[in-house]
C-alpha cells in the first residue's frame, strides 16, 4: 500500500506539473484508498512530497475529476495538522468557487472539504463569509433540498456559521428563514428536525431574522412540535418538545416580532402559549412563563394580561412549585409577575389578587435567582403603594431576612435588590412603625453602606431612606449611626466633585436631620462640615446652592 501511495503521489505531481490527466484518476483512486485504510499515515505522506499546492490546477469546475480531488481534501482536513498546509496551498478560493457548480456531487464534496478546513476555526469561518458563501449556500439548499446528503451539508455549514456574529447580517438578507421553516414541514425524523433547531437556534438570536421567521410560519411548526410531544415520554420527544418551546420564547425576545404574536392579547399564538402554564409538564410550565414575561415588556401588554387574569394563573403555578420546587419554573414566574408589576395601575389589581402572599411564599429558597426575582418583583409591586409598604415593612420576619440578603456578597445581585427594598419600604411607606422594624432587625448599617455604592440611584435611595429614619425616630437610630460611621460617610459625599447634585443636596438634608443627637453633632463639628458645605453655595446647581446656604446657617447656629 505504501509504495503504491509513494508512486501515484509522484504520478500525480508530474501529471499535474505538465498538465496530462490520463492516468490522474487512478492516482486519484489510489489516495483515496490510501486515506481510508489509514488517514493520518497517507496525510503526511501527502505533506511531505509537497502536493497540496499542486491540487488547485485539478479543481477546475469542468474536469471529471474534481468531485475526486474534493473527497481527497475533505479526507485530509480530518486531520487538524493539516488544515493550516491546505490554506497555504490556496485550496479556499477554488473549492467557493466550485460551490457554483450544478453537479451535486462536486457540490457535497467541496462542501465536505471546505467544512472540514475550516471546522473550529472563526477566522476562517469569516473569511468563506466575506467570500459569499452565505447567499450561494441558502440557494444551494432551495434547489437541491431533495438531495439529502447536500442538505445536511447546508445545514452544518449553516450551524457552524451562524455562531459568528458577522453572519446574521448576510443570513438576513437572503430566504433562509423560508428555506429552513419548509424544510423542517417536511422532516418527520428527530434527528432531522434537531438538525434543523441547531441552526435555527442561533438565526433566532438576531431581531430581524425572529420576524422571518415568524413571517414564514415558523410558529405553527412550533406549536404544532410541542401538541404532538406534550404527553411523550420517549427521550426524543422530551428534547424536541424542550427545543421547540425554547425556541419559541426566544422568538418572543423581539420587540416586533412579540407585538407580532400578541396581537392586542388576542392572538391564537398568545392564546396557545398561555394554555402552557397550567399544563402538568414542568417544561412547558417554564416555557408559559417565560412567554408572558416576554410579552410583558411594554405598558400596554400588562395592563391588558393583568385585566385578563393572568396574574391567577402564575399564582396557581407558583403555589404548585412552592413543595415541588422547580427553582427554573419559580424563577420564570416570579420574573413574569415583576415585569407585570411595573405599571403604576397593575400595582393595586395585583397586591389585591394576593401576589404578595404567595412571594412571601418563596422566603426561605436558597437560591440566589430566585431570591433576586422575589426581590424585584416586590420592589416593583410596593412602589407608590403606602399600605403595602406598611405592611412588608413591619414584617420582621421578612426584613430580618433582607438584612441577612445584604451581607450575600458571593451574589452581587441578590446583596443590591436586598438593599434597595430595605430602602423602598421606608420611602414609600414614611411609616415610624416601619422605620422601627428596620432599627430592630439591623437593616441600619445596610443602608448606610448603600450610600456609598457605585451606582448613583442607590446612593440617593440610601440616603432618602435614612433621611426619613433620622425624622421619624433619630433616638432609636442613633447607636446605629455612630456605630457605622454615617457622619463620616456623608462627609465623603459632600467632598467628592463627583457626586451628583441630588447626592449632595439629600446628604445636607440628613445632616440637618441628625443635628438634633448630642454624638451626631459632635462628630458634625469635629469633621469641620461647614467648611465643605459653604464651598457647595456657588454650586451651579440651584437647588444644591440654596441647600448649602440654609445648612451653613444650621451648622453655625448651632456650633
Amino acid at each position: 500500500m505504501a509504495d503504491n501511495l509513494s508512486e501515484a503521489l509522484k504520478k500525480l505531481k508530474l501529471t499535474t506539473a505538465d498538465g496530462s490527466s490520463d492516468s490522474v484518476d487512478s492516482c486519484l483512486d489510489c489516495l483515496l484508498k490510501a486515506l481510508a485504510h489509514n488517514n493520518v499515515e497517507a496525510s503526511e505522506k501527502v505533506q511531505e512530497t509537497g502536493l497540496l499546492p499542486m491540487l488547485p490546477t485539478l479543481l477546475a469546475p469542468q474536469s471529471s475529476c474534481t468531485p475526486k480531488v474534493a473527497n481527497i481534501i475533505a479526507e485530509l482536513a480530518k486531520n487538524e495538522f493539516m488544515r493550516s498546509p491546505c490554506v497555504e496551498a490556496g485550496l479556499i478560493p477554488p473549492l467557493v468557487q466550485l460551490l457554483s457548480s450544478s453537479d451535486q456531487e462536486v457540490l457535497l464534496q467541496t462542501g465536505r472539504a471546505l467544512g472540514n478546513i475550516c471546522y473550529d476555526s472563526h477566522s476562517l469561518q469569516a473569511q468563506l463569509i466575506s467570500m459569499g458563501v452565505i447567499p450561494t449556500l441558502v440557494k444551494l439548499l432551495a434547489v437541491h433540498s431533495d438531495n439529502v446528503g447536500l442538505t445536511e451539508m447546508c445545514l452544518i455549514a449553516f450551524g457552524n456559521l451562524a455562531e459568528l456574529e458577522s453572519s446574521k447580517e448576510q443570513f438576513a438578507s437572503t430566504n433562509i428563514a423560508e428555506e429552513l421553516v419548509r424544510l423542517f414541514q417536511k422532516q418527520s425524523e428527530h434527528e432531522k428536525r434537531e438538525m434543523i433547531f441547531e441552526v435555527l437556534a442561533p438565526l433566532a438570536e438576531n431581531d430581524v431574522i425572529k420576524l422571518q421567521l415568524v413571517d414564514a410560519g415558523l410558529v405553527e411548526c412550533l406549536l404544532d412540535v410541542v401538541a404532538h410531544t406534550v404527553d411523550g415520554e420517549r427521550e426524543e420527544e422530551v428534547a424536541q418538545l424542550k427545543t421547540a418551546s425554547d425556541l419559541m420564547v426566544l422568538l418572543l425576545l423581539g420587540d416586533e416580532s412579540m407585538q407580532k404574536l400578541f396581537e392586542g392579547g388576542k392572538g391564537s399564538v398568545f392564546q396557545r402559549v398561555l394554555s402552557w402554564v397550567p399544563s402538568h409538564n414542568h417544561q412547558l410550565q417554564l416555557a408559559g412563563a417565560l412567554a408572558i414575561a416576554n410579552f410583558a415588556r411594554n405598558d400596554g401588554n400588562c395592563i391588558h394580561m393583568v385585566d385578563t387574569g393572568i396574574v391567577q394563573k402564575l399564582l396557581d403555578l407558583l403555589d404548585r412549585h412552592v413543595d415541588e420546587g422547580n427553582v427554573t419554573v419559580q424563577h420564570a414566574a416570579l420574573s413574569a409577575l415583576r415585569n407585570l408589576a411595573i405599571p403604576v395601575v397593575n400595582k393595586a389589581k395585583m397586591l389585591s389578587a394576593g401576589v404578595s402572599d404567595i412571594v412571601l411564599k418563596f422566603l426561605p429558597s436558597e437560591r440566589p435567582p430566585v431570591q433576586f426575582k422575589l426581590l424585584g418583583t416586590l420592589r416593583m409591586l410596593i412602589d407608590t403603594q403606602v399600605d403595602a409598604a406598611d405592611q412588608l415593612g413591619t414584617n420582621l420576619g421578612l426584613v430580618e431576612r433582607l438584612v441577612e440578603w445584604c451581607e450575600a456578597k458571593d451574589h452581587a445581585g441578590v446583596m443590591g435588590e436586598s438593599n434597595r427594598l430595605l430602602s423602598a419600604l421606608i420611602r414609600h411607606s414614611k411609616s415610624k412603625d416601619v422605620v422601627r422594624t428596620v432599627i430592630q432587625g439591623g437593616g441600619v448599617k445596610h443602608l448606610i453602606t448603600m450610600a456609598t455604592s457605585e451606582h448613583m440611584i442607590m446612593q440617593n435611595e440610601a440616603l432618602v431612606a435614612l433621611g426619613l429614619i433620622a425624622a421619624l425616630d433619630l433616638v432609636g437610630a442613633e447607636k446605629d449611626f455612630v456605630g457605622s460611621s454615617l457622619v463620616q460617610v456623608l462627609h465623603k459625599l459632600l467632598s467628592d466633585e463627583r457626586s451628583a447634585p441630588e447626592i449632595k443636596y439629600n446628604s445636607m438634608i440628613l445632616i440637618c436631620a441628625v443635628m438634633s443627637s448630642e454624638p451626631l453633632h459632635k462628630e458634625v463639628q469635629a469633621l469641620a462640615f461647614i467648611e465643605v458645605v459653604s464651598k457647595l453655595r456657588s454650586h451651579e446647581n440651584k437647588t444644591v446652592s440654596h441647600q448649602a446656604s440654609l445648612t451653613e446657617q444650621r451648622l453655625t447656629a448651632q456650633s
